[in-house]
């Protein structure tokens, strides 16, 4: 299974970015951020592949990169014989078993969690879900109901509890005991989300769904025992979220909507933080990068955040700067973050300076990009 890592993929010639070899077969990631997408539009010879997309040369019939395309690299000298016929026998197996993945049917990078790595293999050459399309009912009927081990909001108890996951009714709920006729919870498909989370949950099937109540993020941790389980209430998620979206969209590609689907948060992780007044001690907490909201919590697997900071952009007055204020008293840790907004400065404070390059690059990237519309609200 070629993943894109350049230590097992062999480099184009430097003229073409060092991009891996492997991205000709659609192996790697980053192709309009999901898997399976061919990177750049490179500029090479591409003898026999008239036929090819002249924005990142995939075969307009396939969505692939043609095998003329592979031979060139190797007329090119980019790939030696043996680097050659395996790619042609990639490309030809991955003709096979992904002839019918679904558009939301999430394909991990090597970046993924082990769980989601291991079943999308399995998915393809033990259980062939992508050359018939009734083996792809559990994530792709609509509907789904089962039980998961889900922790207590208030107690930390992993407890199990039904769910049902309906697209007509457009929400996933779950209730606290089986034979309840209301549900504990609704969660709209409109602002759910979910992530895996094994280190946090301290389980290899941990799964975070999150959902806006009252305009404030609610988080739910859930498990199974069976991976492929966890992994068919992932992408039943991620087809709810695709369909409805197609509704509420209806003019977006595939290739638009994918990308909204689900999302892994940015940057996770202690700091140290202080209240409007800057007066009070600096008390640690868990913070969650997730897009442009800033939420803390007093422990990670917090149901509800203790706040939520929103992250606008440069055009809208947000800054980031390095270090505290020269005033500052109360905190431990010394590598200081504050971040600048039209109504008041947030200060916080890393433990460590490599923690403090990261958060600021991760809110950065979030200030240097223009609002949405939607934001504004």
């Amino acid at each position: 299974e070629v993943t894109g890592d350049p230590s097992v993929c062999p480099p184009l010639c430097p003229s073409l970015r060092r991009t891996p070899a492997a991205d000709v077969l659609g192996r790697a990631s980053s192709h309009r951020g999901e898997a399976g997408r061919i990177n750049s539009p490179w500029r090479w010879n591409r003898r026999g592949t008239t036929g090819s997309c002249k924005t990142c040369w995939r075969d307009p019939a396939t969505r692939r990169a043609p095998t003329a395309a592979i031979q060139c690299l190797y007329d090119e000298a980019v790939l030696s014989p043996s680097q050659l016929m395996a790619a042609l026998g990639n490309y030809a197996a991955k003709a096979k078993y992904e002839q019918k993945v679904p558009p939301f049917y999430y394909r991990p990078t090597h970046t993924d969690c082990k769980l989601l790595r291991e079943q999308w293999i399995r998915a393809k050459y033990e259980r062939n879900e992508f050359e018939f399309i009734e083996k792809q009912e559990p994530y792709s009927a609509g509907y789904r109901e089962g039980f998961l081990w889900k922790r207590g909001r208030d107690n930390g108890q992993f407890l199990s509890r039904k769910f049902i996951l309906s697209e007509r009714e457009g929400a996933l709920k779950y209730f606290n005991k089986q034979d309840a006729r209301d549900p504990k919870a609704v969660m709209k498909i409109e602002t759910l989300n979910a992530t895996f989370q094994p280190a946090k949950i301290g389980n290899p099937c941990g799964l975070q769904i999150t959902y806006l109540k009252d305009n404030s993020t609610r988080n739910i941790f859930v498990y199974h025992s069976d991976a492929k389980e966890m992994v068919d209430w992932f992408n039943a998620i991620r087809a709810a979220r695709f369909h409805y979206l197609q509704v509420a969209f209806p003019g977006a590609s595939d290739e638009e909507l994918v990308p909204k689907l689900t999302r892994n948060f940015m940057k996770e992780g202690f700091m140290e933080k202080t209240g409007p007044k800057h007066t009070e001690g600096f008390k640690k907490r868990w913070f969650t990068m997730d897009d442009r909201r800033l939420m803390y919590f007093k422990d990670p697997l917090d149901a509800y955040a203790r706040g939520e900071v929103f992250i606008g952009s440069k055009e809208n007055s947000y800054t980031v700067l390095s270090g505290l204020p020269p005033s500052t008293q109360g905190y431990h840790w010394n590598h200081g973050i504050t971040i600048v907004t039209p109504d008041r400065k947030f200060l916080f404070a890393c433990e460590t300076e490599a923690e403090q390059r990261d958060w600021i690059a991760a809110f950065q990237r979030v200030i240097n990009r223009p609002m949405r519309p939607q934001e504004y609200a």
